[in-house]
């Protein structure tokens, strides 16, 4: 009879440093962050929340290009909504949370903010106008993307 050998365990060079979570004000969203918490708490890793915000997607999505809005109203109404999910998340006290808010496609800024990460987490779907997809659009395009390994977390 062989021996088997020990499964490693992590040291504290081997931790997770950053976990980068897309937020969108969604339930799958929240499930997302409250997955990318639990992760970051298992690995003493810190959570990164990213919320975007992008005017041509909010004139595409209203129908017409309509009048100007003020960019700094849709940035502080964003981190309002980032900062809702992050505080019912924070509820534990399980992991630090960084809050980041960019202007962008979501896809393309968490891809961003997925270099350096140790892992990207998504929604299965979000606030995409695809209901009928198994994977929106922004979980796929990060899935192909990420410079990094890529959990979606499906919708409980």
């Amino acid at each position: 009879m062989t021996a088997h050998p020990e499964v490693p365990t992590m040291n504290e060079e081997q931790h997770m440093a950053t976990v980068v979570v897309g937020v969108d004000g969604s339930d799958g969203a929240q499930d997302a962050l409250r997955f990318a918490v639990e992760e970051a708490r298992l690995r003493g890793a810190v959570v990164r929340a990213v919320m975007t915000w992008d005017l041509e997607t909010l004139a595409y999505t209203a129908g017409a290009w309509g009048p100007m809005v003020d960019p700094t109203g849709v940035e502080e109404s964003t981190r309002a909504a980032l900062d809702a999910a992050v505080d019912k998340a924070e509820a534990d006290g399980a992991a630090t949370i960084e809050r980041v808010v960019a202007n962008g496609p979501p896809a393309r800024v968490l891809v961003e903010q997925a270099r350096g990460a140790d892992m990207l987490v998504v929604g299965s779907r979000g606030h995409g106008g695809f209901a009928g997809l198994l994977l929106g659009s922004v979980g796929q395009q990060c899935a192909q993307h990420a410079p990094c390994p890529v959990t979606i977390v499906h919708n409980r």
